[in-house]
């Protein structure tokens, strides 16, 4: 493996080649960084990764040049970009001899797509048997819809999210960030690192097969299995739990507050705090099952009850009688959060001419083995001269190993 970086996180030493944009991809590629990964993202000359113009807002250095979109920064911190034409003769050779060098290499072109550059599993393995080849599509490498591209939206709603994601009756809805794209990086990683280690036991590599359909028909979780055991469909419930009552957003006298009431005990609680006796007798609402099946009347009694009190005064309340329960918050009252603060989610990461960019740590914290923060996004081929003469170095010194 490569030489590992300074501080010795988990994954210093494992050596990446990113031939993905958008966000599965390139998320992957970011959390493999975080760990220590040296990740080397090759663009396009002209224009690289496409969400660099997915904007506004747009980040600005600290000499007013345009630094990319936010989106962009949202999946490649800690990479080192370089620019190559990987569909000319001299592109393709340099990206070969990059990943014989290479553990791990990231793709997410079209099924097939990568063949004609020489740059598909098959063709690279010969000259790297331990390579680690993750494959990231919208449906994977087999099945009727192969060919297909994938988009997260599209996904969303073929694969059921979007089936479950709204108010009854209303339009479906998609979540409000890409859960397809990023579950799928998430993925994507815990798949790299269990090759990896095959590949350290056997020497042999292989071909990670990696579908946003895939994912998110997997992670519906809970709701797939109230399907397969009822055989019913679940259907949009709003913020409604199928399973758990009262689990839902109720409004107060100045806005709205979760209550989240996970057993008996929480609900008897709940009650009291409300002075609610009469709710806390009633044997329609004495066990969960029979406060699912009575839902509605449940949610009629609870919002009566709550019309009077303020948020502060619930959620204090709630706090105070072990009751589980919380507010609402915008993103940024999400980063004002003390518990935020507390927790250092936001980083500002000083790029080499001294711009910051705001960052989002990872949510993962190693104590012995601390993950790796040391740069920013990279500017489109801000290490192209710096990797390619490392190539030529590592190149004189024979096959990697």
């Amino acid at each position: 493996m490569s030489q590992a970086k300074t501080n010795n996180p988990p994954l210093a030493g494992v050596r990446v080649i990113e031939l993905a944009r958008i966000l599965a991809g390139p998320w992957a590629g970011q959390l493999l960084a975080d760990l220590g990964a040296d990740v080397i993202k090759i663009e396009h000359p002209e224009g690289g990764d496409d969400t660099r113009r997915w904007g506004p807002p747009f980040v600005t250095g600290a000499d007013g040049e345009n630094l990319s979109a936010a989106y962009y920064h949202s999946a490649n911190r800690g990479k080192r970009s370089i620019t190559l034409d990987i569909a000319s003769e001299d592109g393709a050779r340099t990206a070969r001899e990059l990943i014989a060098t290479a553990d791990v290499v990231i793709e997410n072109f079209k099924v097939g797509g990568l063949k004609k550059y020489g740059l598909d599993y098959e063709s690279l393995k010969a000259a790297n048997p331990a390579l680690v080849y993750c494959s990231i599509t919208g449906f994977g490498q087999t099945g009727p819809y192969a060919p297909r591209a994938g988009y997260d939206f599209i996904i969303q709603a073929m694969a059921g999210m979007m089936s479950i994601t709204g108010e009854k009756g209303r339009e479906p809805q998609k979540a409000g960030v890409a859960i397809s794209d990023i579950f799928t990086g998430l993925y994507s990683v815990i798949a790299i690192q269990a090759a990896l280690r095959h590949a350290e036991k056997s020497g042999q590599g292989q071909m990670i097969d990696m579908a946003l359909f895939d994912t998110q028909a997997g992670i519906l979780g809970n709701q797939n299995l109230n399907y397969l055991v009822s055989g019913k469909a679940p259907e949009q419930m709003g913020n409604a739990h199928m399973n758990i009552a009262p689990y839902e957003v109720f409004p107060v006298e100045d806005g709205h507050v979760i209550i989240a009431v996970g057993n008996d005990g929480q609900f008897q609680r709940f009650c009291k705090l409300l002075g609610a006796t009469a709710m806390a007798q009633d044997p329609d609402f004495q066990t969960n099952p029979s406060r699912v099946a009575h839902r509605e009347r449940l949610r009629t009694e609870i919002v009566a009850q709550m019309s009077t009190w303020s948020k502060a005064d619930m959620l204090a309340a709630c706090e105070a009688n072990a009751v589980p329960a919380g507010p609402i918050n915008t993103i940024a009252e999400m980063f004002d959060d003390p518990q935020a603060i507390a927790r250092g989610l936001r980083m500002d990461l000083a790029d080499q001419a001294g711009s910051a960019i705001p960052s989002v740590r990872a949510p993962i914290l190693l104590p012995a083995s601390p993950l790796h923060y040391d740069r920013p996004s990279p500017r489109l081929g801000e290490h192209t001269d710096e990797v390619l003469a490392e190539l030529e170095t590592l190149k004189s010194k024979g096959p990697h190993t």
